[in-house]
């Protein structure tokens, strides 16, 4: 299909909401917020860095001096998995309130302080590969446990408090909001079309090429027909499986690929270091098979126009639902040329 030039909404099938388009808003002159570049790190190794090797953190306990990948258990946890409390005094229904026990790791991706994800070999972003399968495993055999989120938040402008190469795991009691709506929606499909619905879409994406960004024997890279941001990306594997721990040794390798080929894309985009909010989508850990769940990772990189104009979700965005100017076509594009 050709990219549509007119304003129009476009249905997101993963969370059944509306996403409004407005190609004719790219010529729109910028007199807004300009963003500072962030100073890339200079140094391998920063004493004063909380999650450098041998470091101490802010908590006081010594990191290793680590070769590879770090896990710890993060110091400002922002759920316990302490027992629940009782909650059973707030029984009017207009105040509804649920315990929620968690576990909220960290992972440093690198002993390196200077490097991103886009900059590493594939050796060492295969260990962090194995270290996120290691931990859905490992979160996910906990009784409680029903989902595992995997996520990393690079740069200042997405709230990153530290340039050190880290990420997040967090397991919860309950399926958060954005895993409740994609597993509606895959669900609903799967009922409708006894088949997978990501499945299908990637199968319609290969076919169109429009919004393909790059590709390996196991994993796709696109923008999304409904993408909310700028330079949105959906990685997909090609082969129907609901978790990282589904992956196959060659799979893995695959992903690791992809990583570094989406990152070194964004890189090259507007020159600097690429912030985003990035995180996989994996089926929910109760031990139930969930054979509507297609494993996806979602990347959500705020810069619109160069390295010091971001998206901002406001207005409309907030009260009303999400608005895009560049299409996705355009954005696939311009990630592919690189």
């Amino acid at each position: 299909m050709a990219s549509i030039k007119g304003s129009h909404r476009r249905l997101n099938r993963l969370t059944g909401e509306w996403v409004v388009v407005s190609p004719h808003r790219t010529a729109r002159p910028w007199l807004g917020q300009i963003e500072p570049v962030a100073a890339l790190p200079q140094r391998s190794h920063d004493p004063d860095c909380y999650l450098c090797p041998g470091n101490r953190r802010a908590n006081g306990e010594q990191n290793p001096h680590y070769p590879t990948t770090f896990v710890f258990q993060n110091d400002y946890s922002a759920l316990r998995p302490d027992p629940p409390e009782d909650l059973s005094e707030l029984v009017d229904p207009l105040l509804t309130a649920q315990h929620e026990r968690g576990i909220c790791r960290v992972i440093c991706f690198s002993p390196r302080h200077d490097l991103t994800v886009g900059e590493m070999d594939l050796t060492a972003i295969r260990a962090i590969v194995d270290a996120w399968v290691a931990q859905y495993e490992e979160l996910s055999a906990i009784d409680w446990v029903r989902h595992v989120q995997i996520f990393e938040n690079r740069g200042a402008m997405m709230g990153a408090s530290n340039p050190h190469p880290h990420g997040q795991l967090w397991g919860t009691e309950h399926l958060p909001n954005e895993a409740l709506k994609e597993l509606a929606q895959q669900r609903a499909y799967l009922t409708a079309h006894n088949s997978c619905l990501l499945c299908d879409y990637l199968a319609l994406e290969l076919q169109q090429q429009e919004r393909i960004v790059c590709a390996n024997d196991y994993f796709v890279a696109l923008v999304p027909f409904w993408a909310m941001w700028p330079f949105e990306t959906l990685v997909l594997p090609r082969r129907h499986c609901g978790a990282l721990t589904d992956l196959s040794a060659e799979e893995r390798d695959g992903l690791a690929w992809m990583l570094q080929h989406l990152n070194q894309r964004y890189d090259r985009l507007f020159q600097v270091t690429f912030p985003y909010s990035m995180g996989f989508h994996q089926r929910p850990t109760d031990d139930e098979p969930y054979p509507e769940w297609h494993l996806h990772a979602h990347f959500y990189p705020p810069l619109l126009r160069s390295a010091t104009i971001r998206k901002f979700m406001v207005g409309y965005e907030m009260l009303g639902e999400p608005q895009r100017d560049l299409t996705p076509e355009e954005a696939a594009a311009r990630l592919r040329a690189l």
